[in-house]
């Protein structure tokens, strides 16, 4: 009898055996290679919660199975918590190696050079990070503000501080640790040159990026910056006001329909520079280091002026009669037609006339 017993348990151990292999190679569908299923490990998930998991997303036949297999080939040692892509195609030995990889889904949002909080806000909401009214008030926390150092700044919101650069983050990712990163990307580019260049100019961190996101929204030409940088010196130094166009647009941004009117001009707020004479409050736009370099180490000119020469770069003028003559040249429809700064190419051969 109990050699008998053993017999059994010998043929069941080898159909079991036999079974899990089986199981452990062949997919619950090999033709389902476009078929892409997220799956979501979190921490703390146990054995038979990601099996049956698994096998309600119909990425395995049996749960109980996949337990088995986990237990008896270590399958579920060094599971790590991501978001992953898998599929039907896959067998569970493959599912057990991507689940243990790491290597979760890639999922990116780009804040672009010139973007501010209003368009990040809206990439955070198309990207499924949250909707675009909940980042504004996280990008205005005055909690948020404070935990990340920055109080003493004297800033109503993050604007300036956050780094262009592209954001990789996975489904688990909360807007404010993407947000952390972003001004953590740009507390390393504020370098103890920049600090100390700063308060060779007179100017705090804050005056300093304003003006950069202000140079970064006029000029399309990278080569431009410090002759824009020193344009706009030159007339903060005579008590002029600085006019900016990109100033009033983001006074108004939460009415602006992509066409600036006199009364736009002539409507005050903190922002708008034709009616102080001096920075805005704060920075307009999350501007590229290189603009902020230009706004530290502006070009050596008498410049006072500049005018669109509707292709992304700009003619500079000392007076505002060569100004005007600039103005009254290019503003006509023959001046603008099939020119775009998005065309621009930013080579050599166009930078000396920019400074002549």
């Amino acid at each position: 009898m109990f050699k008998s017993l053993i017999a059994i348990a010998a043929v069941a151990g080898l159909v079991l055996g036999g079974y899990l292999y089986y199981f452990s190679r062949v997919p619950i569908d090999a033709s389902a290679t476009t078929k892409k299923v997220e799956f979501d490990l979190l921490r703390g998930m146990r054995p038979t919660e990601i099996s049956n998991s698994l096998e309600k997303a119909g990425l395995i036949r049996n749960a109980t199975a996949m337990v088995w297999l986990g237990k008896i080939t270590g399958g579920w040692v060094n599971m790590k918590a991501a978001d992953y892509e898998l599929s039907p195609s896959m067998s569970p030995e493959q599912i057990f190696k991507i689940l243990k990889s790491g290597i979760g889904i890639q999922r990116a949002v780009l804040v672009r050079e010139g973007d501010n909080i209003y368009q990040i806000a809206e990439m955070f909401e198309n990207s499924g990070i949250l909707n675009a009214k909940n980042t504004l008030k996280i990008l205005k926390s005055r909690e948020l503000i404070a935990a990340l150092g920055l109080s003493s700044e004297g800033i109503r919101s993050l604007e300036g501080y956050l780094f262009p650069n592209t954001y990789f983050y996975d489904r688990n990712d909360q807007a404010t640790s993407i947000i952390h990163r972003m001004v953590d990307a740009f507390l390393r580019t504020w370098t103890p040159e920049f600090e100390a260049r700063a308060k060779e100019l007179g100017m705090t961190r804050l005056q300093v990026v304003t003006l950069a996101s202000i140079i970064e929204k006029e000029t399309g030409a990278s080569f431009e910056r410090p002759i824009i940088s020193s344009v706009f010196h030159n007339r903060l130094r005579k008590h002029m006001r600085i006019q900016s166009d990109p100033t009033v647009i983001y006074g108004i941004w939460e009415r602006y329909d992509g066409n600036i009117r006199r009364s736009d001009l002539q409507h005050k707020t903190e922002y708008n520079t034709y009616m102080i004479a001096a920075l805005p409050i704060g920075p307009i736009s999350n501007p590229h280091p290189d603009s902020i370099r230009a706004a530290l180490y502006p070009g050596d000119t008498e410049f006072l002026y500049f005018m669109s020469k509707w292709d992304g770069t700009h003619v500079f003028s000392k007076t505002y009669e060569e100004h005007a003559a600039w103005v009254k040249k290019l503003s006509t429809k023959q001046a603008r037609e099939g020119k775009s700064w998005r065309d621009l190419k930013a080579t050599k051969s166009l930078e000396p006339e920019q400074v002549k």
